[in-house]
């Protein structure tokens, strides 16, 4: 059974494998609360899961050892188990699922570990990892479902009362569920006064659903670029721990994510993974009661494939109203580009991006469609923006 003194001894184990990581005070995130980051994207591995693999591996025997360990995970989990088993020169296999970001795959070979990439989901790496664990004997190393691997994540709620011992509320990441099983289990028995939250994608809602309906729910399929928190089913003793010890459970859509994550690049300058700013963007769109309160937001991660950096930023800015799509139809003579290019110049607008399209069979013969990429203020600006195209006989069309 996990205990409190698990906890503690493997805060002390840890000490020579992790750095405690800082807390920082967000104040321009959020009006309506006192908000904290606890910034575990900055660990030895990018994520919080260095911890919990590591105090696993670090209590195997000998023999166990001998036979080295295998793990399934979508990145994090597979950096941890991976940078571990080296350190204790432990032979090393993780399945990932294929469609794990590239940099976490590489991450993960460069700590020695042979990778075998699974098609489908982390359910599916997960399916493969007991087949081969059965036939090779090597010690699987549960991302999330393992009292010793929940231990080691629950440190980080040693350090939170630590840092912050006045803390009213600590909103944590789910997949599922160690991370969340382990921290509150520390912070409740150490303090029971003290909320906690939990915060899954909406695309990923496994223990979102486990907990409304009181038993443990398999999702059919999985939709969001948090791939750290994209997982089906929770486990047996997370979704226990989280019954017990886990005050409310809420999610929250890509595009609120989405916006999470432009806001930490702008306004803390902290990157985040889609997993790790969940908590972030449940704070921010008001999914818990936290007004007035100081409020701690778990950043467990900050391994963001670039390529999906930049899409979210994309998205983060329209979701904002700082980039907008206009579609305007327009006749098609002399001078018109130039006329519209003048009222949103007027207006201060920036166009990145243009297209004109003749062609389009929805349109008149003497008539075309013009697209506009333009970045601007907010929705407000965007609404002005299009009241005087209006005023000016331009209909826009989206």
């Amino acid at each position: 059974m996990l205990t409190l003194d698990k906890i503690y001894h493997a805060s002390y184990v840890l000490k020579e494998a992790i750095r405690p990581t800082d807390m920082i005070k967000a104040s321009n995130l959020s009006a309506d609360c006192e908000l904290y980051l606890k910034t575990e994207n900055l660990q030895v591995t990018g994520a919080f899961k260095a911890r919990g693999a590591y105090y696993k591996i670090s209590q195997l025997s000998d023999e166990d050892r001998a036979k080295g360990v295998i793990a399934c995970s979508a990145g994090n989990h597979a950096q941890g188990v991976a940078r571990a088993a080296q350190k204790y020169g432990i032979k090393s296999l993780i399945c990932m699922p294929d469609s794990a970001p590239i940099s976490k795959v590489e991450a993960t070979k460069s700590y020695g570990a042979e990778v075998c990439l699974v098609e489908g989901t982390y359910d599916d790496a997960h399916d493969k990892a007991v087949e081969l664990q059965a036939q090779t004997g090597a010690t699987f190393i549960h991302p999330f479902d393992d009292e010793l691997v929940i231990a080691g994540q629950g440190t980080i709620g040693l350090e939170i009362l630590e840092q912050l011992p006045d803390v009213d509320a600590v909103i944590v990441p789910i997949g599922g569920g160690g991370l969340i099983s382990g921290v509150a289990y520390a912070i409740k028995s150490l303090n029971p006064s003290v909320k906690v939250y939990g915060v899954q994608s909406a695309g990923a809602p496994s223990m979102y659903l486990s907990m409304a309906h009181k038993k443990i729910e398999t999702l059919d399929s999985v939709n969001t670029f948090a791939d750290g928190i994209a997982v089906k089913t929770p486990g047996e003793l997370t979704f226990e721990l989280c019954s017990k010890y886990v005050d409310e459970i809420m999610t929250v859509t890509d595009d609120e994510l989405a916006t999470a994550i432009l806001s930490l690049i702008e306004k803390q300058k902290v990157i985040s993974e889609g997993a790790g700013a969940v908590s972030v963007a449940a704070a921010l769109f008001d999914k818990f009661p936290i007004k007035g309160k100081k409020v701690c937001c778990l950043v467990s991660g900050g391994n963001i494939d670039v390529t999906i950096l930049s899409r979210v930023i994309d998205r983060g800015l329209q979701k904002t109203g700082r980039l907008a799509e206009f579609t305007i139809a327009l006749t098609d003579k002399p001078g018109e580009l130039q006329s519209v290019a003048k009222i949103i110049s007027k207006l201060g607008a920036n166009v990145v991006a243009v297209s004109h399209d003749r062609a389009d069979l929805n349109t008149d013969i003497n008539s075309c469609y013009l697209r506009l990429s333009l970045e601007t203020r907010n929705h407000e600006h965007i609404q002005k923006i299009k009241d005087e195209l209006l005023k000016h006989g331009y209909r826009t069309v989206n």
